[in-house]
């Protein structure tokens, strides 16, 4: 294993016994919930998203269950979504759906496209993912809960 791949699986074990974004957030104003399952492995996700009044996210809360895969890559979406609400204040529905495709995009490439970090932040640490198709969808479950729920917002 190489020293970046170590420090990666360090990111992702510490992302899922010490998570961001949880607990759930109680809802307020305007904001939807997801529910998704992996069937395969069981899984679970229950995404929240709050929205202010134009539809763009003030922030993303989460609960789960499953494989350290899943769990972090919940806390991460979560903190790059924290991340950028403080940097640039709330995210427009259309830039979560774009990162949501990019996410898709690089685990979909069998380890051909790498995350940027600049990008995706600690999420890029599951570029490795991609290369394990049986894992994909563990990592991708919060993101698509993600895009379900800004379909309901």
């Amino acid at each position: 294993m190489s020293g970046l791949d170590g420090l990666y699986q360090e990111l992702i074990l510490d992302h899922s016994k010490h998570p961001h974004g949880t607990p759930l957030a109680e809802p307020d104003g305007r904001s939807a919930t997801s529910h998704q399952r992996n069937p395969i492995c069981g899984d679970e996700v229950e995404l929240r998203v709050r929205v202010t009044d134009d539809g763009a996210i003030r922030d993303v809360t989460w609960t789960g269950a499953g494989c350290s895969i899943s769990q972090a890559s919940a806390s991460m979406l979560a903190a790059l979504i924290d991340d950028r609400v403080d940097e640039d204040g709330p995210l427009s529905a259309d830039e979560a759906r774009a990162l949501v495709a990019g996410f898709r995009e690089a685990l979909r490439s069998r380890g051909t496209i790498p995350l940027d970090e600049d990008r995706f932040g600690d999420a890029a640490a599951l570029s490795g993912v991609s290369k394990f198709t049986a894992r994909v969808k563990c990592a991708m479950l919060s993101w698509v809960a993600l895009e379900d729920a800004l379909a309901r917002a």
